[in-house]
Formats: structure tokens, sequence, C-alpha cells
């Protein structure tokens, strides 16, 4: 009889747990948050074909792939014509000293780490996780970003699959 109460009980704990991770990772799949300006990868990275590391200068260095700061953007566009309302908006906040308020796009859980340095210095492209921005005018995450997805590429390479070289 007890025996039948603690695998109820393990089974319970069990779903909720793999139902709350599955409804964090499916939140998250096509997750296209609304930016405080309206910045076309499409344009950046497709049209002018400007490398992911022009304004995403982290990813090489650090963990953090990094947000570019408004000096990085008034710096090419200071140059160019201010009359749309989107650049418009870049230069009040240059006038106004303040940084974007980006919203993150690609979520990993809490007890996640990802270092963009060591995937970088490996020889896997942005695009990998982060799909073809350089055709998108809204960036979304179209990878699940679930482990076994990570886990599937990580196989595929060769590289790590402890549990420590992802999790803390």
């Amino acid at each position: 009889m007890r025996f039948g109460q603690t695998r109820f009980r393990l089974v319970a704990i069990a779903v909720v747990v793999f139902g709350t991770t599955g409804l964090y990772f499916q939140s998250t799949r096509d997750h296209t948050p609304e930016q405080p300006i309206a910045f076309s990868h499409k344009i950046h990275a497709g049209d002018f074909q400007m490398n992911c590391f022009f304004c995403h200068d982290g990813a090489r260095r650090s963990p953090v792939a990094g947000i570019p700061s408004v000096q990085r953007c008034v710096g090419c566009h200071n140059a160019m014509t201010t009359d749309t309302p989107e650049i418009q908006k870049l230069k009040t906040y240059w006038d106004d000293k303040k940084p974007i308020q980006w919203a993150r796009v690609h979520k990993l859980p809490e007890f996640t780490r990802f270092n963009h340095k060591r995937h970088v210095a490996a020889g896997v492209s942005c695009q990998t996780c982060h799909g073809p921005v350089e055709t998108m005018a809204v960036v979304r995450q179209v990878s699940s970003l679930e482990m076994g997805w990570c886990l599937d590429c990580h196989k595929q390479r060769g590289a790590a699959i402890d549990c420590l070289t992802c999790h803390h």
C-alpha cells in the first residue's frame, strides 16, 4: 500500500515538473516580443550583409553576445537620413542619453548557461540557434532551445554532453 502512494506521488511530481517545463518551452518557441524600435535584421544582416559580430561583438569574446549600444547604432545612422520614424526614435534615445530597452527574444531556463564565445570558437554559426535572421524583418525564436534540441546538436558535433556543460 505504501509503495503505491509513493509511486503515485512520484508520478504526480513528474507530471507537474514536465508539464511546467513543456509550457515554458511552448511559450518561447516563435516568441516575438514587441520592441521599442522596429529593427530589421533583414535590412541590416540581409540587404546590407552586415556580419552578426558588427553589432553583437560580445559573441566572439564573452559568454554573452550583447545588444549594441545606442552609440553603435548612431555611429552608422548619424551619417544617414534621419527622416524615418524609427531613426527618429533612435535619435531620441541618443539625445536623452538613455539605453534602448530591447525585449529579450531568445530565452533559456534560469538554470541553464549558454556561452556564445565557446560556440563561435567551435565554428557554430549564429543561424544554427537563431535561425535565418538575415531574412527576418522581426526576429523571433525559431529553435525550441529545449534540452533535447541542444543535445542533438552536441552529439552531431562531438561536443560535451555532461550535465555541467550547460547546467549549474
